[in-house]
């Protein structure tokens, strides 16, 4: 097969979803409601914690940055597929595929390692509450956080960098509905081995070695509410958890989705699943999922919307 520089590529062409003119307009309403309804209830959340002094604690301060990062990675994937569906494109710019590709790969990285950080402090609190306010103080919190950007930051502009060393074929096509990492791989003319290689040893230590410590974390959590004699204090326990673990399921499961797909070209269309899960859907999901499982949150909104209420 015939490859030319990448230079000489000028667009892709996204082949995510069904080519029949009827389901358009359906899937256009529906991306685009779930778009805005992630962006306003992250936001929402955001607002919340900023507000409440009652939520200047760490697992909310986490959860805001948390949001944040749900809201960059559904605005760096469904504008431009909303925006393909109503112009009824399909083609997106050789620079947008590696721009999209660079932010959408950060920011689930992001969350993932979020996710640790709050699997992290929820260990700190139910298994060593009286050194809690000394474990997770501002600086520590602080510097989670930072750690967490960099590391997503630097990883995914290393693979956006290799990406720009390879070759792809012209009418490249891209069997995925936005520029994911993986498909981009599998769309390359010229050799990305080493590609892959930097790309699943990043997964090993940005995913599986966080996935581990989250299930060391909660077995350790799972234990200790276990030996609570109170039974309102195991409910308490496992109320400020759950919200938690039901996001992990669903980040870990879907990322498995989309990996796991990646390794095999048949399960391309569950990959494509796999990525609406987790780069539309549970960002939407989060801010339901946080606020209606948690008194704290529901107490604040109540707080905000009533303070918002009477100043018009």
């Amino acid at each position: 097969m015939d490859t030319e520089n990448q230079t000489g590529v000028s667009e892709f062409l996204l082949l995510g979803f069904s080519e029949d003119p009827e389901l358009q307009p359906l899937l256009f309403v529906l991306f685009l409601s779930m778009y805005l309804v992630s962006v306003l209830g992250n936001l929402l959340i955001i607002l919340t914690v900023t507000y409440d002094s009652r939520l200047h604690t760490p697992m909310y301060y986490f959860l805001s940055h948390l949001s944040f990062s749900d809201i960059c990675v559904n605005s760096s994937v469904v504008p431009k597929v909303v925006v393909n569906i109503q112009t009824a494109s399909r083609a997106i710019t050789y620079e947008g595929c590696i721009t999209q590709m660079f932010f959408s790969s950060a920011f689930v990285c992001l969350d993932n390692l979020l996710l640790s950080v709050m699997a992290y402090d929820r260990f700190v609190a139910i298994c060593h509450p009286l050194h809690y306010t000394i474990m997770m103080n501002k600086h520590l919190c602080g510097l989670l956080v930072l750690v967490s950007w960099f590391a997503s930051v630097l990883v995914c502009l290393l693979h956006s960098l290799m990406v720009l060393h390879l070759s792809f074929c012209t009418h490249t096509e891209i069997a995925h509905f936005f520029c994911e990492l993986t498909e981009v791989l599998k769309s390359a003319c010229s050799d990305a081995l080493s590609n892959y290689v930097i790309l699943y040893s990043a997964v090993g230590l940005l995913a599986v070695v966080p996935l581990f410590g989250i299930i060391f974390s909660y077995s350790r959590i799972i234990s200790s509410i276990l030996k609570m004699s109170s039974v309102e204090g195991r409910y308490k326990a496992f109320s400020t958890c759950g919200s938690h673990l039901t996001v992990i399921s669903l980040f870990y499961g879907t990322g498995l989705g989309v990996y796991l797909s990646s390794a095999f070209p048949s399960s391309s269309s569950m990959g494509t699943v796999a990525s609406v899960i987790y780069s539309m859907v549970i960002p939407m999901l989060n801010p339901f999922i946080y606020s209606l499982r948690n008194r704290d949150m529901k107490r604040a909104l109540k707080k905000l919307f009533s303070r918002s209420f009477f100043s018009l």
